[in-house]
């Protein structure tokens, strides 16, 4: 396609060329025709001259030559109507193939889009069936497995970590600790309650058991410490 445009814009140069060198010519013919017509009047007028002076000899040699100019001018009128007919038929030739280069233009940059076009939608294609066949299907299937493996892997890890809390050592100090700490706030909140109780037996420690002087009240007293393993 290209080397189609390149061949008429070369033959729309040689034709330029030629219409613009034809023309030229018709110009130089059209000047000479102009010339010849003046030297024939010129010639016409000098034979009127030498007939009113009375030398028919010089008139006729006068017009003879007029007769001499108005011929070449007959010669190049048949000249210039020649070179017209050319240069019409340059001048309709090269608006043609203007036209023809216009129009291989067009159709090259429409060819060029539709190739473009044609390329784009097959990479879609390609893309498309790349992601809907069974090899797409296959690589779901493996993320898929992939998922369960690592839900699988938590799984195991959070039930080691609750067997790790359960023995000796590691973990199990936490919870060894916080036994500590939950007994010895029953400890404080039981001394407590004691000392509300009965102020004077919390200063004597192991000392022997003392009555409030209410019976609910040492009956109370005596399930708490039972409660509390005293």
């Amino acid at each position: 396609m290209n080397q189609a445009v390149e061949d008429m814009q070369a033959d729309l140069v040689k034709v330029r060329q030629s219409y613009a060198e034809i023309t030229a010519t018709q110009r130089r013919l059209l000047k000479q025709k102009e010339q010849a017509d003046a030297l024939g009047e010129d010639w016409y007028g000098r034979a009127q001259l030498a007939l009113q002076a009375g030398k028919e000899d010089l008139a006729r040699e006068a017009l003879s030559r007029r007769q001499q100019q108005v011929d070449q001018s007959n010669s190049l009128t048949a000249q210039i109507d020649q070179q017209a007919e050319s240069i019409d038929q340059l001048y309709e030739g090269m608006q043609t193939l203007e036209a023809k280069i216009m129009d291989a233009k067009a159709k090259k940059e429409q060819m060029v889009a539709r190739a473009r076009t044609a390329q784009s939608t097959q990479k879609v294609n390609d893309m498309l069936s790349g992601v809907t066949g069974k090899t797409s299907m296959d690589a779901f299937s493996r993320m898929e497995e992939k998922v369960e493996a690592l839900e699988a892997a938590a799984e195991v890890s959070a039930e080691m970590g609750s067997m790790g809390n359960a023995l000796p050592g590691g973990s199990s100090i936490e919870k060894e600790f916080a036994l500590l700490e939950g007994k010895s706030a029953v400890d404080d909140e039981l001394a407590r309650m004691k000392g509300l109780l009965n102020p004077s037996s919390s200063s004597a420690a192991g000392g022997e058991k003392k009555s409030s002087g209410n019976p609910d009240v040492d009956a109370e007293m005596e399930k708490l410490k039972r409660d509390a393993g005293l």
